[in-house]
C-alpha cells in the first residue's frame, strides 16, 4: 500500500559545451625604484539618510517594549517551571524516605 516513489535521474538534454581553455599570461617585472602612480580617488556613494518621524519612533519603542515583555514572560515561566519541578522532586524524596524509614522500624 505504501510504496515510495523513487524519482528517476533525468537524462541531459542538448549538447554539453566543453570548458573554456585558460591561456597563461606572462608577468613583466617593473623597474626598481619606480613608484606607481596612486589610483584616482572616487567619492564614496552617499547613503540615504534615515528619516525618523514621531510615529516610527513610537512604533519602534512599542515593538521593543513588546519584545522585552514577551521575553520576560517566557523566562519567568521557565523559572517557575524549574521551581515547581524542584519542589515536586523534594516532596517525592521526603515521601520515599519516610516509606523506607517506616519499613526498617517494623
Amino acid at each position: 500500500m505504501l510504496h515510495p516513489k523513487i524519482p528517476a535521474m533525468p537524462t541531459p538534454t542538448g549538447t554539453a559545451t566543453p570548458p573554456a581553455v585558460v591561456e597563461p599570461t606572462t608577468v613583466v617585472p617593473s623597474a626598481q625604484g619606480q613608484i606607481p602612480a596612486p589610483a584616482p580617488q572616487t567619492p564614496a556613494p552617499s547613503r540615504p539618510v534615515l528619516q525618523l518621524t514621531p510615529g516610527t519612533v513610537l512604533a519602534l519603542i512599542g515593538g521593543g517594549t513588546a519584545v522585552v515583555l514577551v521575553v520576560g514572560a517566557v523566562l519567568v515561566s521557565l523559572l517557575l517551571a524549574v521551581a515547581i519541578t524542584g519542589a515536586s522532586v523534594a516532596v517525592c524524596a521526603v515521601v520515599v524516605r519516610s516509606i523506607l524509614v517506616g519499613d526498617t522500624r517494623r
